[in-house]
């Protein structure tokens, strides 16, 4: 008898734990845990009531997140403007060794790698940022599920 109540919380707990794992992302990474033993269609219901609720409140909708503009130029544009900082630099100290022309080529380059690296690092930076709205919209919801009776984290 033991032994088919564990298995039986195993089933539930695995349901329970996927039902809270596929509305992660759905949520706004939320992980939520029945508290006084909803079923998992209320648990469904509720979540929805609340996405509802939370949106409202925040104006941030995760399903439908805003398109952030970038303010930044493309990364093809910088590699140009750093490669023709590069390339007046290197001239500058090739014209002092007695190559300019070599001297631009070379710094051409390595200004135009330098300023196409940054910006792409820039830009990933960018995309892992949590977008704006979206703390607002996790306090709202998280406020509104525990009032229900649920855990989250």
């Amino acid at each position: 008898m033991l032994n088919s109540q564990i298995r039986k919380a195993i089933v539930i707990g695995s349901f329970l734990a996927g039902v809270g794992a596929s509305s992660a992302s759905a949520q706004g990474d939320l992980m939520i845990y029945p508290k006084s033993g909803q079923s998992p269609q209320q648990q469904q219901q509720d979540q929805t009531h609340c996405h509802s609720w939370a949106v409202q409140q925040s104006s941030y909708d995760p399903a439908n997140p805003p398109v952030q503009s970038s303010s930044r130029g493309t990364t093809g544009k910088e590699a140009l403007r750093g490669g023709a900082r590069g390339a007046a630099a290197g001239a500058a100290i090739g014209a002092i060794a007695g190559d300019a022309g070599t001297g631009a080529a070379i710094g051409a380059t390595a200004g135009g790698m330098g300023r196409a690296f940054k910006e792409r690092d820039q830009q990933k930076q960018d995309a892992a940022a949590s977008p704006p709205g979206l703390d607002n919209y996790n306090r709202a919801m998280a406020s509104c599920l525990e009032a229900l009776g649920y855990s989250v984290k």
